[in-house]
């Protein structure tokens, strides 16, 4: 006799509850095999104009995937060697649409975006010819930043898309390009600077129609270290992000490194899954100008100077966001009394 329709509904709701026991449970392999605690990689456009690119577009870090994919690798090889284990792809601000209004077409628009997995691929295949993956693993996280990051005015930072900007408005926009990036190839996607609690629960609504096959962590930015850029919640936030199955880890990015502390705090109360930090340098970044304040942020010194209080309060992956460097990421890595590779 065959089953009925709603055992299936129950096995496939079981298949789906393992599914998601086992990316946490993957999570967690991960940072026990980098010693509890692992370290992201750093800011990526600081480093792709020290090494000559010219930024000045809407696509910002993703103009190189056009241009210079080569130098994506090589600064990708920079904090592999300064001791990251977790390496972010280029393609924050790689958008279908953003590729669109160049002249791409669709086909070669999304060709783009699974590009920037694969230089990320191509990058840790390098790094593990010389150094084993027992004994130094290595994450790649597909980059997936806001609505307001594709918009490139600067509401990235405020979270204000305006009110004919829905749900749906944003499921919409993003829908594809995490269909494309997961199936690119890389270990987990990585859901960056959400500004406002209506883009959190578009990416969770998206994770859990099903189509998404790989986990996802969610970070969140602050300018007050109270609450997200919007004025929205933290708490709010970050339980969507929990409540989210699919999601197995939890932070802040694209913050000053003075409220991360209490950032962190606030998490704790909301989640139990792996927290992440990667903090900015401090600066100030001014929409109008484009650009960041000098001497508003703080030194390597200074910034790694946090490190232990963050992984004390619970911090379970910790590397840096804008205007960080590779000298940040080893810094960071000394001391979490880990090993760089230079």
């Amino acid at each position: 006799m065959g089953r009925t329709l709603e055992e299936e509904e129950e096995e496939g709701t079981a298949a789906a509850a393992a599914a998601d026991r086992d990316a946490l449970t993957m999570m967690r392999d991960f940072l026990a095999a980098t010693g509890g605690c692992a370290v992201l990689d750093g800011g990526l456009a600081t480093e792709l104009e020290a090494h000559g690119a010219d930024l000045n577009d809407p696509l910002w870090s993703a103009k190189c995937l056009l241009t210079s994919p080569h130098l994506i690798r090589q600064v990708h090889l920079d904090y592999l060697h300064s001791g990251a284990n977790v390496i972010l792809t280029a393609s924050y601000q790689a958008t279908i649409q953003g590729f669109l209004s160049k002249g791409f077409s669709p086909h070669d628009s999304e060709n783009l975006l699974r590009n920037s997995v694969l230089i990320a691929l191509e990058a840790r295949d390098i790094f593990h010819q010389k150094h084993h993956p027992i004994h130094h693993p290595v994450f790649i996280a597909a980059s997936i930043g806001s609505y307001g990051a594709y918009l490139a005015d600067g509401s990235e930072y405020s979270g204000d898309y305006g009110a004919s900007v829905t749900l749906d408005t944003l499921k919409d926009f993003h829908r594809r390009r995490v269909q494309v990036l997961a199936q690119a190839g890389p270990d987990i996607l990585a859901f960056e600077t959400t500004p406002n609690k209506l883009e959190a629960q578009a990416y969770a609504e998206i994770l859990d129609e099903g189509d998404v096959k790989i986990p996802a962590w969610f970070s969140f930015n602050s300018k007050d270290g109270v609450n997200v850029v919007s004025g929205d919640s933290l708490l709010d936030c970050a339980a969507i992000a929990d409540a989210c199955s699919k999601v197995v880890a939890v932070g802040i990015n694209c913050t000053p490194p003075r409220f991360i502390h209490g950032l962190i705090l606030s998490l704790k109360k909301v989640t139990e899954k792996p927290i992440l930090i990667y903090p900015n340098s401090g600066e100030r970044y001014d929409p109008d100008k484009k650009e960041w304040v000098a001497s508003t942020g703080v030194t390597d010194d200074d910034f790694v100077s946090y490190v232990t209080v963050w992984r004390q309060a619970g911090a379970a992956l910790i590397g840096g966001c804008c205007r960080t460097t590779p000298n940040t990421i080893r810094a960071i890595t000394r001391s979490l009394n880990k090993r760089s590779f230079v």
